[in-house]
């Protein structure tokens, strides 16, 4: 389906694709992409096997590389869209490179960080007070590319 261009749909299924290469790889499916000013300036997906890396997660690959990119530690006017509710994990680096908005697909209910956070104490927050969250951008298609994988894997 083709999305208007620059909204959220159309850089969401820009992250879509990338979760799409994480599947094709054997990686749990999440893509994520950093847009600035409507261009991508970086994209990843999932790659904690292939790197044999715990926090390989799409979202840090692609904060690590924007920073790079920018060559700045912080983020504070590009937007991060990801397939799949970030971890407390990556919600730490979110914070810390100060991401102007998180844009996400399929919420996460268990390992999500809006879950986590709202268990937490009202004092702590893992998003700093200027950012814009927003989820269910491509829901549907984000979950369904989960439950793909989780279901091939349960075959074998």
């Amino acid at each position: 389906m083709q999305h208007k261009p620059f909204s959220d749909e159309y850089f969401m299924q820009i992250a879509i694709n990338e979760a799409k290469k994480a599947f094709e790889n054997d990686e749990v499916p999440v893509g994520a992409i950093v847009v600035l000013n409507n261009q991508v300036i970086a994209k990843a997906y999932n790659q904690t096997e292939i790197l044999n890396d715990p926090t390989a997660h799409a979202e840090m690959l692609a904060i690590t590389s924007a920073n790079q990119f920018l060559g700045s530690k912080y983020l504070t006017d590009a937007r991060l869209y990801v397939t799949l509710e970030p971890c407390i994990m990556c919600s730490g680096a979110i914070f810390w490179s100060k991401i102007s908005a998180l844009i996400y697909g399929a919420s996460d209910i268990k390992n999500g960080f809006m879950k986590i956070e709202n268990n937490l104490n009202q004092n702590i927050t893992l998003s700093h007070p200027k950012l814009i969250i927003k989820g269910g951008v491509l829901e549907e298609e984000a979950s369904i590319l989960m439950k793909d994988f989780f279901k091939k894997k349960r075959k074998f």
